[in-house]
């Protein structure tokens, strides 16, 4: 084992020897998993292949739990909120790929969020399901609300060039009680604001325990480290307040032109942005009698916003080749689609990257990701793909335009690349290897999985600036 495990994920995209592939495809996690311990052991294992195994392993421990429902739960599920749903609907969606399914020993089962996705994206269904107010998630404003947040800060940035919001959060994780045990050390990552081009005048106002390190305000992925043995369970948490100021991309005056992009926001980064045939040639169909790169950069979200549907995704650790994954399947999560547009970016020469966090507005706190690119003489702009998306679905075109270049304020930035070690790095696998949003939480001697670990966070108080 490399000295961090997490370091094993940059050789995913190698692939499996053929048989443990077979076994994988229908479902034999099983078997697949007992042929890879055996190659494991194998001294003709090359060091590699034996890392791309080693994920591949963790992967297919944690699928069964992102597809728990077989076909017959899967219709309970969705009778739950829609009772007339037939199973020609159910059918029919799954042969556009509007629901999710994999093998598992040779029975489909069916992704754990299927029905929450219907919902979210289908106005058809929600209605069937008399839910008349979906919030402001992904950019979606509530109904009845006659100028939304949103709608009031786009309006306000191409009035004053900026807008701005001072924002107090509280963030907490906590082991559930079934998989805490007494004595035992637990060492904790917190997500905290990071210092960036929106983003400053942070606070750390108060913890649940005494930090053992806080990274440097201007660390890639930014969070507060605990390292505590605990007798009783408790939450960890963390409060802090900061501003965040969003730009206006028609004036750009706010962008520090220190700021330069680097070799590494135009590279591949193993394994998901990967500059594969399929990823070329689509940069060559987008990227045709473009005059420039704001051109191409355009095209490359219009494909991504008006052909790629929301969707919510299974644990981002069960995914293989997620850029390519996205233009092959034309479906994501916010986090899917900026990696796409990320990658077409950096196939073009386009210097492009991550960032991450929450979108903290007064009433919704979630998790959020989004891209950023280099456009001379602007400097960085901001492409919000999956709030780009929702606009233009719901023929909101202003909206739309407006998440090309620009974004809003609110938000709270974490993280600013994908795929960066935690710091101090953790012993055992991360329950997200390639972002920190919510948190990460492990024993010093074990792993916690996700699904026994609760994470919150509240928003405190928001105002103007």
């Amino acid at each position: 084992m490399s000295m961090n495990q997490n370091d094993d994920i940059r050789y995913l995209d190698i692939g499996l020897p053929e048989d443990i592939a077979r076994l994988k495809a229908i479902g034999d996690f099983e078997n697949a998993i007992r042929l890879i311990d055996m190659r494991l052991s194998d001294p003709k294992t090359t060091a590699p292949l034996a890392a791309c195994m080693r994920v591949q392993r963790e992967i297919m421990l944690r699928l069964p739990r992102n597809y728990p429902y077989t076909f017959e739960a899967a219709m309970a599920r969705i009778h739950e909120d829609i009772p007339n749903f037939t199973e020609d609907e159910f059918r029919a969606l799954e042969d556009i790929n509007r629901i999710g399914w994999i093998f598992v020993n040779g029975e489909r089962h069916y992704f754990k969020r299927f029905h929450q996705t219907l919902l979210k994206t289908a106005p058809a269904y929600a209605k069937r399901a008399n839910i008349q107010d979906t919030g402001t998630s992904q950019g979606e404003d509530k109904p009845t609300e006659t100028v939304s947040p949103l709608e009031r800060a786009m309006n306000i940035m191409r009035e004053r060039g900026s807008f701005g919001a001072r924002i107090r959060i509280r963030a907490s994780i906590r082991i559930d009680d079934d998989a805490f045990i007494p004595g035992k050390v637990v060492k904790v990552h917190l997500p905290i604001p990071a210092k960036c081009i929106q983003q400053s005048n942070i606070k750390l106002i108060a913890f649940s325990h005494k930090p053992k390190h806080i990274c440097a305000e201007d660390a890639p992925i930014r969070t507060v480290y605990f390292e505590e043995k605990l007798y009783e369970n408790t939450e960890f948490f963390v409060e802090y307040e900061y501003d965040n100021i969003a730009p206006y991309c028609d004036t750009c005056k706010l962008i520090p032109a220190a700021e330069q992009p680097n070799d590494f926001d135009t590279q591949e980064q193993s394994p998901h942005i990967v500059f594969t045939p399929y990823i070329r040639e689509l940069v060559k169909e987008l990227g045709a009698g473009c005059a420039n790169n704001l051109e191409k950069a355009r095209n490359f979200y219009d494909f991504v916003t008006t052909k790629v549907m929301y969707s919510f995704m299974p644990e981002y650790f069960c995914l293989e080749s997620i850029a390519e994954g996205c233009a092959r399947n034309l479906k994501g999560d916010c986090g899917v689609q900026a990696l796409l547009f990320i990658t077409l970016c950096r196939c073009a020469g386009i210097p492009a990257k991550w960032q991450s966090g929450l979108y903290a507005a007064s009433k919704d706190v979630g998790h959020h990701d989004w891209a950023q690119f280099y456009i001379a003489p602007y400097g960085w702009l901001f492409a919000d793909a999956s709030f780009g998306g929702s606009a233009y679905r719901a023929k909101n075109y202003p909206r739309w335009n407006h998440y090309f270049g620009n974004l809003d304020p609110y938000r709270m930035i974490a993280n600013s690349e994908f795929q960066h070690p935690l710091d101090p790095a953790e012993t055992f696998w991360r329950h997200d290897p390639y972002d920190n949003q919510g948190g990460e939480i492990e024993y010093a001697d074990a792993a916690i999985p996700a699904s026994k670990v609760t994470t919150h966070e509240q928003m405190i108080d928001i105002n103007e600036i």
